[in-house]
């Protein structure tokens, strides 16, 4: 029998899945107090919904909306907005709720968000315990709402870096489907492959334990089944599932790491300016054939490469590079939209090797070959 190391596992402080859980979110918020900072993207009716909820049970709102990835100058601009506030709901894609946790974090703080940062900030510890925070995601990729981090733009630096905390963890995350129903088949499937890549890393990490393990080994087959039905078309028992492996998928990150594909996708995202998603989904086959490069024959890969064949029925030879055609044939953009022809990639693949992701990839990627990785993607 073979040995278990030690190992930590820490997440919200609760979680509720399902259909209709989103509809807890305004009491929920009121047992905190009765200031609250709603933050909202903004194209999520529902959210309208919620801020009637939270006024009819007597809280007072203050609303700010996020667009995109949150800059230093958005965080800036949500703690500004937020001072007073008893309780900060973060309803919107992974980019609203990080939002939301970064706002959590530092209001109570006198500091200001480059105190923190990592990277290009001073990387300093919270002052104080952040305020309450509760995360309604209306996107299935991310899992924000079950991570200690918050990824931030720094276009200064054309960097996204992390403010982290284990404090950091929304107090309640509420992971409801329906609020993804609908939702453009381009954001499906870019937000999809951010979630499918957020459990195949965090098997294949060095920092993988029993519990990332269970969690990776039941979502990835779920996550290829219900990205190859939604893009065929609307499935109710695909985003359902989804839903499901993007929360899987925050859960494993967090607590095992990621590898390379997002440790160029961090760099890459800050640098020209591509969606995250999207930037995952092509880097995947790449990361996965440079590692299985080095590794050589691996137990762990081979099964990933059998659920990848299997699952978007695709060669059983070649089946990590065979992703890019699944891809085109999706109609996805491949990266050369973004990354101009002269575009020093050298120095890209140089700052991706520094990154946080890269530590729990399973081996040494040399610069060449993260490289060569961003060029297949192109």
């Amino acid at each position: 029998m073979q040995r278990i190391s030690p190992f930590g596992f820490a997440t919200a402080g609760r979680i509720r899945f399902g259909r209709g859980v989103a509809g807890e979110a305004a009491s929920a918020a009121r047992a905190y107090g009765r200031q609250v900072l709603l933050l909202r993207g903004g194209s999520v009716a529902w959210v309208d919904e919620l801020a009637r909820d939270l006024a009819a049970a007597g809280c007072e709102v203050t609303q700010s909306r996020g667009s995109g990835e949150p800059s230093v100058k958005d965080v800036r601009a949500a703690v500004a907005a937020g001072r007073g506030a008893d309780v900060v709901l973060g309803a919107g894609g992974g980019a609203v709720i990080d939002l939301a946790k970064a706002a959590a974090a530092l209001i109570p703080s006198e500091c200001d968000v480059m105190e923190h940062l990592e990277v290009v900030g001073a990387g300093k510890p919270l002052q104080a315990d952040p305020l309450p925070m509760i995360a309604i995601p209306t996107t299935a990729g991310t899992g924000a709402e079950v991570t200690k981090n918050a990824v931030i733009a720094v276009p200064e630096a054309a960097r996204k870096v992390s403010l982290r905390d284990d404090r950091m963890l929304p107090r309640l995350a509420l992971v409801d489907p329906a609020l993804t129903d609908g939702a453009p088949r381009g954001v499906t499937l870019g937000s999809g492959l951010d979630a499918l890549v957020q459990v195949i890393e965090p098997y294949l990490s060095s920092k993988a334990n029993p519990l990332t393990d269970a969690l990776c080994r039941a979502a990835i087959p779920q996550g290829i089944a219900a990205l190859k039905r939604l893009a065929a078309g609307e499935d109710q028992a695909a985003r359902d599932a989804l839903a499901y492996v993007s929360l899987s998928g925050g859960l494993a990150l967090a607590n095992a790491g990621l590898g390379a594909v997002h440790g160029l996708a961090g760099v890459i995202g800050g640098r020209f300016a591509a969606p995250h998603g999207l930037i995952c989904g092509r880097l995947l086959g790449p990361v996965l054939a440079a590692n299985a490069d080095v590794l050589g024959v691996s137990a762990r890969f081979t099964e990933v490469q059998r659920w990848l064949s299997d699952g978007f029925d695709l060669p059983q030879t070649g089946t990590f590079d065979a992703l890019s055609d699944l891809l085109d044939n999706w109609g996805l953009d491949r990266l050369d939209r973004w990354i101009p022809e002269e575009a020093d990639l050298g120095e890209t693949a140089r700052e991706a090797a520094a990154s946080s992701s890269m530590r729990a990839n399973p081996c040494v990627l040399e610069t060449e070959a993260l490289e060569a990785c961003i060029r297949a993607a192109m």
